[in-house]
């Protein structure tokens, strides 16, 4: 129902928010003690507790000190708040507590669902829902500041549900139970004014939706025409654009709640935006938003000087009258305002943070859809003419799951030009990334610019899993994206060595090499470069790039072995998958090894000539003892239902796999 802690996709992580630099309402930057901060939050005067409020959220933006605020309960302190009469105390509150939960992680998050803060959270989001449309107050001017104040509360307090039901399967029951879709709802409908509310309502929408069956039928009628009103949205911007793939992702996660006859053009609708998000150039988008940056910071200045001059004129004027004291303009602000102190509004950093978020979310919600396991929205999709349907199912008729493999793959293929996510695969542009590294507020897009490649080529990989070849382009397509994979791993004298690119190009690999395997597709990766790969990969730190590069191996040793005068190189594939499967420290990686040496070593002269070189068989035999030793005293408690039974099978493979090699009469002297 909640959200697992181990998902195709995560959410993107969360943002911290607050001001860079507070002030002491007595003057002077002050980091004050947890303790001494904390006390203020009682204080009678609403100042100091905003200050007390807003010193606390820029500290929690520093994980070291947040266990000194947990060991004094600063969620039972904060809590409170956000239902204080001061509308600017409960937006700092919020966003103290929203910063907790962004910087504390999973632990955090429970903890503070275990001190309740959902109990004022919730009354908080619906009193917000409930003034948004209060009209109370006589003066218009009034009833637009406190309109504004009641919508930045939200977004805090909707930023904070988002984080806690993010992590956490109790917030989740509590979202359901009470009632809290209405009023987040409620805030979506201000898309038209409040772009960035509703971005926070569409973030927390997709999390609470994930695999929660007990919120679908709170999605009536009126929730469903809510969220497909913003998602036909004609607005253009980065933001707009954001907004809608998250709104998308959340229909997605609804889809059971869809009528049968609508399904077809809710996912064609769905990947229609996704499409229209990828299809933006993240790197030429950047150069334009930074010279746009540097045209805009340049006019200010030149207004800024021009104003300035004005004001000099203007005060050697009134300085004849010594009683007269003139504030200059532009500074007239509220005593002790801390407003001004938030970052400048850098619209056009936002947009591209958005243009980023929103591939990313939309290249991850690819990635789900086909590793869905309910085809159902398959029947009632109606993109294809219905010639080619007919052609598709006089082909396939005989194996109803290939039929649903290529409808799966039709839809995706036939919503998404090739470019699309190939082109967001290669490496960023690089006077994109020269502006970035250049300017300390842009330099953050680096990761994101790396994060997009990063799913873009489990996308890749996810599409491979699910496609036909036809449907992919045939032999002569997938050869020119093998070397395409090539170039991104071998582009460089040294091979990538960040892990989460090198989990997601291996992954790619692994299922390109695999298809092109079983159509006996001629592989472009010469034996060295998969060497090489495997060599880097083999020392990573994370078990699944170790997994990936071993079935590599194996894949391609496998079609090597059908070949001729290919027995030096078995020979160099086997001694590295023995020493792995021997010295790995991981049973998973190590079992993967061993289904790859069978998969090398099943048949063929040249794999038979190798094995009795490398001398596999006495190896193996050796080596079997130690492995279910190793299966009876690691297995239980490190490694899962499913791992346990590949590793059964492994061992029992491994079992076969010698009496094979026994039956062939090579066993050395």
């Amino acid at each position: 129902m909640g959200k697992s802690r181990a998902r195709r996709f995560r959410r993107a992580p969360f943002s911290p928010a607050g001001p860079e630099q507070l002030r002491d309402p007595e003057g002077g930057l002050e980091e004050e003690p947890a303790a001494e901060l904390l006390e203020k939050l009682q204080h009678p005067s609403a100042e100091v507790r905003e200050y007390a409020c807003a010193s606390i959220s820029k500290l929690l933006q520093q994980k070291h000190v947040i266990l000194a605020f947990l060991q004094r309960d600063v969620v039972r302190c904060l809590g409170p708040l956000l239902m204080d009469h001061s509308l600017a105390v409960r937006e700092a509150a919020a966003g103290a507590l929203r910063n907790l939960s962004a910087c504390g992680g999973f632990e955090v998050c429970d903890d503070m669902v275990t001190k309740d803060i959902m109990t004022p959270l919730v009354a908080l989001l619906k009193e917000c829902s409930t003034g948004l449309e209060a009209n109370q107050l006589s003066s218009k001017k009034r009833r637009e500041m406190d309109k504004n104040y009641m919508e930045d509360i939200a977004n805090e307090a909707i930023n904070l549900l988002w984080n806690v039901c993010e992590c956490n399967n109790t917030a989740v029951s509590i979202f359901n139970k009470e009632g809290c879709l209405e009023a987040v709802l409620h805030y979506m409908k201000k898309f038209s004014t409040n772009v960035d509310l509703a971005i926070s309502v569409a973030n927390c929408l997709q999390a609470v939706t994930e695999d929660n069956p007990d919120l679908l039928s709170s999605f009536n009628a009126s929730a469903q025409h809510v969220l497909e009103t913003v998602m036909m949205c004609p607005e253009s911007t980065m933001k707009h654009i954001l907004l809608r793939t998250l709104i998308a992702g959340t229909i997605w996660n609804i889809k059971d709640t869809i009528p049968p006859g609508s399904l077809g053009s809710m996912v064609n609708a769905i990947l229609k935006i996704f499409s229209e998000s990828l299809a933006i150039d993240a790197g030429e988008t950047i150069i334009r938003m930074s010279e746009a940056e540097k045209n805009r910071v340049k006019l200010a200045a030149e207004a800024e000087t021009e104003e300035n001059m004005s004001d000099v004129i203007e005060n050697c004027v009134l300085s004849e009258d010594d009683d007269m004291e003139e504030i200059p303009k532009g500074k007239v602000r509220r005593e002790n305002d801390i407003s001004d102190l938030l970052p400048a509004d850098k619209w056009e950093l936002k947009e591209v943070t958005a243009l980023l978020m929103a591939q990313q979310t939309a290249l991850e919600i690819i990635v789900n859809m086909c590793c869905s396991e309910d085809t159902c929205y398959l029947e009632s999709f109606e993109i294809c003419s219905l010639q080619y349907l007919f052609d598709i199912k006089l082909q396939f008729q005989s194996s109803p799951q290939t039929h649903q493999k290529k409808k799966k793959a039709l839809l995706l293929n036939l919503s998404f030009s090739p470019p699309q996510i190939l082109e967001k695969t290669a490496f960023p542009n690089s006077v994109a990334l020269d502006i970035c590294m250049h300017n300390p507020s842009w330099k953050p897009l680096i990761k994101k610019l790396n994060a997009v490649q990063c799913r873009a080529l489990t996308c890749l990989h996810s599409i491979l899993s699910v496609s036909d070849v036809d449907c992919l382009g045939g032999a002569s397509a997938l050869q020119s994206l093998a070397q395409h994979l090539s170039l991104l791993v071998f582009s460089t004298t040294e091979l990538p060595k960040d892990t989460e690119f090198l989990e997601a190009i291996s992954s790619a690999l692994r299922a390109l090499l695999q298809t092109m395997a079983s159509k006996n597709i001629s592989q472009c990766m010469t034996p060295e470069q998969l060497l090489a790969l495997c060599e880097a990969g083999i020392h990573s730190s994370n078990a699944s790039v170790r997994v990936n590069v071993v079935s590599i191996l194996g894949i391609s040793g496998s079609v090597l072995a059908k070949g001729q005068d290919t027995a030096e190189t078995l020979k160099m594939i086997g001694k590295f998958l023995l020493e792995v499967a021997m010295k790995e420290s991981s049973l998973v990686v190590a079992g993967e090894a061993l289904d790859a040496l069978f998969d090398v070593f099943a048949d063929g002269e040249e794999a038979e000539k190798a094995a009795v070189q490398i001398k596999l068989l006495p190896a193996l035999k050796e080596f079997q003892p130690v492995f279910k030793m190793r299966m009876r005293k690691e297995g239980k408690g490190q490694y899962s239902t499913d791992q346990l039974c590949v590793l059964d099978n492994v061992k029992m493979n491994l079992r076969r796999f010698i009496a094979y090699q026994e039956t062939l009469g090579k066993t050395p002297t």
